[in-house]
């Protein structure tokens, strides 16, 4: 409410005064707050554009998508970003899925784990596998992935019916179609599923000269990047899509994907895209970060 609203009879040259500051330094905060109130229309119209493509990414992302958007004229910290999209109803919720998808009981042989301290150092060193499950109104279908260890990239993916080695074959196929630097040896590790130990498979991986790695105690944290690629799939695009049938749930997918490797900043990779980090070399920053210590009601997907 202004002041001259609260004490009509006076006027705003003799309010101001009995305040202690002039009618300039008084229109020229009535002037910073309408200024403000515009950027934050802005930065709230950008953050449901954003959400339109990646209606799951977090607030500290698109904290940083707006700083990059709106340069020097964004002044907001952190802290009031998240306020003023909790106050819009534009903060997350987590949400939780597990269903199995690795059948490990089979007669292929199997592959020791490789890269537990392997530094890697640029793109295309180590290669990631694995499958995940996606829901669709016509019934449960299967996603191969194949994500780059270094840059974070989805190098290859296919949406099949069923768990069968074909449909992961069909995706380590796109990444061997659009492999950066062809003549580097590359590790290829996944879980002991039995669609990476298949004889099909792992002769398709010794053909292009890959080394073959696998996890050994079926612990997640030892294919940490494919499971993370997973999770952030799901929560910040699958789970509040409906996806119809496959051929819907390919189209989103396709989306989703083209998002997060060209558009998504990601914590790990200093906040850089992965199409960004995939030119790097050497040790790339990291920037997680626990930014509340005490869990509220609403939490945020902060990666």
């Amino acid at each position: 409410m202004r002041l001259h609203e609260v004490f009509p009879t006076l006027s705003i040259e003799k309010l101001c005064g009995l305040f202690g500051f002039s009618r300039q330094s008084y229109y020229q905060y009535q002037e910073t707050n309408y200024l403000l109130l515009i950027m934050q229309d802005q930065i709230l119209a950008y953050v449901k554009l954003i959400r339109g493509k990646a209606p799951r990414m977090g607030c500290v992302k698109l904290f940083i998508k707006c700083q990059s958007k709106f340069c020097t004229d964004f002044t907001m910290g952190r802290d009031a970003f998240f306020h003023l999209l909790r106050e819009n109803s534009l903060t997350l919720k987590r949400r939780r899925h597990r269903v199995i998808t690795t059948d490990s009981n089979h007669p292929y042989p199997l592959y020791p784990n490789l890269i537990k301290s392997l530094h890697i150092t640029c793109a295309n060193q180590v290669w990631y596998s694995d499958i995940t499950y996606i829901f669709t109104q016509n019934g449960p279908c299967y996603l191969s992935l194949i994500t780059d260890g270094y840059c974070h990239m989805v190098v290859g993916w296919y949406l099949g019916e069923t768990l069968e080695a074909k449909y992961v074959l069909k995706a380590l196929g796109m990444a061997i179609d659009d492999r950066y630097y062809p003549g580097l040896k590359i590790i290829h590790h996944s879980d002991r599923g039995s669609q990476y130990c298949s004889e099909t498979y792992v002769s398709v991986l010794n053909k292009n000269h890959f080394t073959i790695s696998m996890t050994e105690k079926g612990d997640p944290l030892e294919n940490a990047v494919a499971e993370r690629m997973n999770g952030i799939l799901k929560q910040e695009w699958l789970y509040y899509t409906e996806l119809k049938n496959i051929d819907d749930a390919r189209e989103q997918i396709k989306n989703a994907i083209d998002f997060y490797n060209n558009e998504r900043p990601h914590a790990s990779i200093n906040m850089m895209t992965p199409a960004e980090a995939q030119h790097c070399k050497g040790d790339i920053k990291r920037k997680w970060k626990n930014y509340y210590k005490k869990r509220n009601k609403e939490s945020f997907v902060e990666e």
